[in-house]
C-alpha cells in the first residue's frame, strides 16, 4: 500500500492506483492528464470569488492520500449498520467498499448497485461516458478527483423501475487518517423513479482528513430521483464534494442537502436541464458552529424550453462559523418559457458569525422567469423579547427562531427527511454526537412531521362540519 501527502501528489501514485485495479489504458491516460490540470489550476477559477473562499483551510501537506485504507468499521456506526442490514445499500469505509445489499426482486429487474472499479469492468461505457462529463479544466477539485479516485460507488436503475424503498449510501472515512477520494456514478434511466439517501460520516481523529467527492448524476426522458445528503462529519474532517446533475425531457430531480459536519464543506453543485420540460429542485439547510466553514455554489443551467429550476439555501450560523453561498441562473438561447429561482439566506446567532451572499442571472432569451433574492442577518432581538415573554428561555426562543426560519424550506421535504433535519439540528444544539438512526428518539420526530401536514386537514375538516 502505498501513500503520499497531496502536496508531492504525483503520477507515481495515480499509476499504482490504476495498475491497481486493472484499470484499461484509456483511464490511465485520463488520470495522467487531469493530474497535470490539476497542478495547473488555482484554488478558485473565478476572482469574484477568490477573496471569499476558505479552501485553503485545506492544508495539502496534511492530507494522506493512499492507493487502499484501512476496513475497520468504527464503533459508533455498529448501529446504525445494523438498521442497513435489511435495506437496499452500499457501505464504504475509506477506499473499501465492505457491503453492498441488493434484495433479489429489484436485482432481477436489473438494478446494479456496485463499486466503481466492479463498473468499470462491467459496464465501462456508461462509467466512461459520466468520465468525459466531468472536465477537468471546471475546476482544480473536478481535476484531483478525476486523476486520484480510489474508490467509488456506482448505481443503475433500469428503464421503467419504480422502487419502493430508498438506497442508502454510507460513508466514513478509515480512522488510519488517510484520505478518500471517490468517483460516484448514478444513472437512472428512462422512467424509472427512486430515492437515494446518502449518509457522511468521520472518524473522531486528531488529524486532517478529506472526503473528496465528484458525483455525475444522468436522469433520463420522464424518470425521477430524490436525493437527500446528510453530512455528519467529525469538525477535523474536510469535504470537498462536486456535483453534476444532467436531466432529459420531462425528467426530474429533488435533492435536499443538510450539512451538519466538518471544518470546511465545499460543494459544487450543477444542474443541467437539457430537455424539455425537465425540473430540478435543490434545497440546502446548513447549520454551523465553532469555526467551520461552508462555501456552497449551486448552479442551474437552463439549456432548453420549458424547463424549471429551484434552489433555496439557508443557514443557521453560530460562535464564529462562517458560510459563503454563490449561486447563478443561466437561461440560454433555446431555453424559452423556463423558470427559475435562486434564494440564499442566513441568520446568524452570534456577533462572530459571517455569511457572504453572491446570487447571478444570465439570461440570454425572452419570455422567461427568473428572480434571486439573498439576505443575512442577526438573529432580530425584538422577536427574542416577545417570546421570553412568553415564559421561553432565551435559548427556546431562539430555537423558535429557528424552525420558523427553515419551515417554509422544510414543507417540501417527506417526513422522515424534515425528521431527520429535525434531529440533527436538535443534536448540534445539544453539541450531541451526529449520527441519524431509527430508534425511538428519532421516531418521536417523524411522529412530529406528520402531525404537521396533517393540521392543514382537520381545519378543513373542522369548517365543513362547523
Amino acid at each position: 500500500m502505498s501513500q503520499e501527502i497531496l502536496s508531492k501528489l504525483d503520477t507515481s501514485l495515480i499509476d499504482e492506483i490504476s495498475s491497481s485495479r486493472d484499470e484499461p489504458g484509456w483511464l490511465r491516460d485520463y488520470r495522467r492528464d487531469s493530474l497535470r490540470t490539476y497542478h495547473s489550476l488555482p484554488l478558485e477559477l473565478s476572482p469574484l470569488y477568490t477573496k471569499y473562499t476558505d479552501a485553503k483551510k485545506m492544508n495539502p501537506e496534511k492530507v494522506s492520500l493512499s492507493t487502499s485504507t484501512a476496513e475497520t468499521i468504527p464503533d459508533f456506526l455498529t448501529k446504525r449498520l445494523g438498521e442497513l442490514e435489511d435495506e437496499i445499500c452500499i457501505i464504504q469505509i475509506g477506499t473499501n467498499i465492505i457491503k453492498v445489499v441488493v434484495p433479489d426482486k429489484p436485482k432481477s429487474q436489473g438494478l446494479v448497485i456496485s463499486s466503481i472499479h466492479d463498473a468499470i469492468k462491467s459496464d465501462q461505457g456508461r462509467v466512461k461516458r459520466a468520465l468525459e462529463t466531468a472536465d477537468s479544466k471546471d475546476d482544480k477539485f473536478t481535476a484531483l478527483n478525476n486523476a486520484a479516485f480510489n474508490s467509488g460507488i456506482f448505481v443503475h436503475i433500469p428503464r421503467g423501475l419504480i422502487l419502493e424503498k430508498p438506497i442508502h449510501f454510507l460513508t466514513c472515512l478509515s480512522e488510519d487518517g488517510h484520505s478518500t477520494v471517490s468517483r460516484n456514478i448514478i444513472f437512472a434511466d428512462e422512467g424509472s423513479k427512486a430515492t437515494l439517501v446518502q449518509e457522511l460520516y468521520s472518524p473522531n481523529i486528531q488529524t486532517q482528513q478529506a472526503y473528496l467527492e465528484l458525483m455525475n448524476v444522468n436522469i433520463a426522458a420522464n424518470a425521477q430521483l430524490d436525493v437527500t445528503t446528510l453530512q455528519m462529519m467529525d469538525q477535523h474532517a474536510i469535504v470537498f464534494s462536486t456535483r453534476r446533475t444532467d436531466l432529459g425531457q420531462d425528467a426530474k430531480v429533488n435533492w435536499y442537502s443538510g450539512l451538519f459536519g466538518s471544518m470546511l464543506s465545499r460543494y459544487k453543485i450543477e444542474y443541467f436541464l437539457n430537455g424539455q420540460g425537465a425540473s430540478s429542485n435543490d434545497s440546502e439547510v446548513i447549520f454551523g458552529n465553532n469555526e467551520q466553514s461552508f462555501d456552497i455554489q449551486t448552479n442551474v443551467n437552463h439549456q432548453s424550453p420549458a424547463t424549471e429550476g429551484r434552489v433555496v439555501e439557508k443557514s443557521i450560523l453560530r460562535n464564529k462559523s462562517k458560510s459563503l453561498f454563490k449561486g447563478m441562473i443561466r437561461i440560454k438561447e433555446n431555453a424559452s418559457k423556463s423558470n427559475s429561482f435562486l434564494s440564499g439566506r442566513s441568520i446568524l446567532l452570534d456577533k462572530d458569525a459571517k455569511s457572504e451572499a453572491i446570487p447571478g442571472l444570465e439570461i440570454f432569451t425572452n419570455d422567461v422567469k427568473a428572480t434571486h433574492s439573498a439576505s443575512v442577518a442577526q438573529i432580530d432581538e425584538e422577536q427574542i423579547f416577545y417570546l421570553q415573554s412568553r415564559c421561553l428561555s432565551h435559548q427556546e426562543a431562539e430555537r423558535t427562531i429557528v424552525e420558523g426560519f427553515l419551515e417554509p424550506l422544510s414543507r417540501k421535504m417527506s417526513f422522515q427527511v424534515r425528521a431527520w433535519i429535525a434531529y440533527l439540528i436538535e443534536s448540534k444544539w445539544d453539541d450531541r454526537e451526529l449520527l441519524i438512526n431509527t430508534d425511538k428518539e428519532l421516531t418521536k420526530f417523524v411522529e412530529i412531521e406528520e402531525t404537521r401536514y396533517n393540521e392543514n386537514a382537520e381545519i378543513e375538516q373542522h369548517y365543513k362540519y362547523r
